[in-house]
């Protein structure tokens, strides 16, 4: 009898371990998921997801005080014009930032020459397309119309993730590292010139920057590059070939300065920025109070938005929205850091980086601190491609997020 009981509890025993094991063993069809183009894989970063939100929702509310008062006077006193517009953009971005979210990102290496060709494709086709203004850089689209440089910006991005991410161990050499995408930054930078748009330069020129540095090119090339920059500026100003920058290169630094009317003219909308965000102060004139929205400060719902928000939020307001921009950022990249692959890390780190850069200098231009050159501010300027471009590449950020080696909460 105790040599069968005790034959039986060892037999208990090892059915116990084996079904122990089996509940720690994965599953095989979640092994497969991950190569699906669509898995679920791990929870989304959520402090990620609530920072994007968090200024997709008061972008919202900015751009509606902002944009009222010009919606009423050239809208046939439709208010709402803008908001409900940009509200439409806005839910069909986070829609697809969800999708995208759930999308596998490894996927995208396969599309990455794919992307970058129709980038040039459509940098090429912009340039035919009749413009009144004199500058091609929208394609129309129905309902909206969507800058090309929208898609080169994600192109770049795309294009040297894959190929830092391919040639790892070989990205501190010229011939791998520097010289093929140096070639695709300038066949890009040549075809904005075309139409022209400089800001778009200096957003491709940066993230291709960023791209290179945290892919492993070695520094010296960078300082390189940063002589011939200076040398190519040089020679388009003595030739006279920077066409209307120059205007406003010219005019930089001198909004508040009477020097002459032509310089005075030029000057308005920056001028009109600065008067805002003094009228705002420490704590603002408070939300939907503006002065200078009501069509003083031209375009206030576009690129000068920042100026409305430190006039009705102030100095505290404003500090508040560029500390979530700020962890944005900051979170984006530690999420990119933790990837699991060199891919994800490049990818997640030009994608986070793109927002930064946007803000930065949108920031020093509406204070008059870099020229106007026309950037967008990220989640808060009124545009409906740029928007809808902005929330599909959060969401491949979120899809990164998902593999990404992150306490999520």
């Amino acid at each position: 009898m105790p040599s069968q009981t005790s034959g039986a509890r060892a037999n208990n025993e090892n059915v116990g371990v084996r079904l122990e094991q089996r509940q720690h063993q994965a599953p095989p069809r979640k092994v497969r998921a991950k190569l699906k183009p669509f898995s679920i894989r791990l929870g989304l970063d959520m402090p990620f997801l609530f920072l994007v939100i968090a200024l997709l929702f008061i972008g919202l509310v900015m751009m509606f005080s902002a944009s009222y008062p010009a919606a009423y006077a050239y809208q046939n006193g439709n208010s709402y014009y803008y908001l409900t517009r940009q509200a439409i953009f806005a839910a069909i971005g986070i829609g697809l930032m969800f999708i995208l979210s759930y999308f596998d990102y490894h996927h995208l290496h396969k599309f990455a020459f794919l992307i970058l060709i129709l980038s040039f494709l459509l940098l090429t086709v912009v340039l035919f397309i009749p413009s009144s203004t004199g500058v091609h850089r929208w394609l129309p689209l129905g309902i909206f119309t969507m800058q090309a440089s929208e898609i080169s910006k994600f192109a770049i991005i795309i294009f040297f993730a894959h190929w830092g991410s391919v040639h790892i161990n070989e990205m501190g050499t010229f011939k791998i590292g520097v010289l093929p995408e140096v070639i695709i930054l300038a066949i890009t930078v040549v075809l904005m010139a075309l139409e022209p748009h400089w800001s778009g330069i200096v957003i491709i020129i940066s993230l291709a920057a960023v791209m290179m540095f945290v892919s492993g090119v070695k520094l010296r090339w960078f300082v390189l590059a940063g002589g011939l920059i200076a040398a190519a500026i040089l020679v388009l100003y003595l030739t006279d070939n920077l066409g209307y920058a120059m205007d406003r290169i010219g005019a930089w630094g001198q909004a508040l300065d009477y020097i002459d009317q032509q310089t005075w003219d030029d000057t308005y909308q920056t001028r009109n920025s600065l008067y805002a965000i003094g009228s705002g102060g420490f704590w603002g004139l408070g939300l939907g109070q503006s002065r200078q929205k009501h069509l003083y400060l031209p375009e206030a719902q576009n690129d000068f938005i920042f100026a409305v928000v430190c006039e009705e939020m102030g100095f505290i307001g404003a500090l508040i929205i560029l500390l979530v921009f700020a962890l944005l950022v900051w979170r984006g990249i530690t999420i990119s850091m933790r990837a699991k692959d060199k891919f994800g890390s490049l990818l997640g780190i030009g994608l986070t980086a793109q927002i930064g850069i946007q803000v930065v200098i949108n920031i020093m231009v509406v204070t008059d601190l870099l020229p106007n050159t026309g950037i967008s501010l990220p989640f808060f300027s009124y545009g409906g491609s740029s928007l809808i471009m902005l929330l599909a590449q959060m969401g491949i950020v979120l899809s990164i997020s998902r593999t990404a080696n992150i306490e999520k909460t």
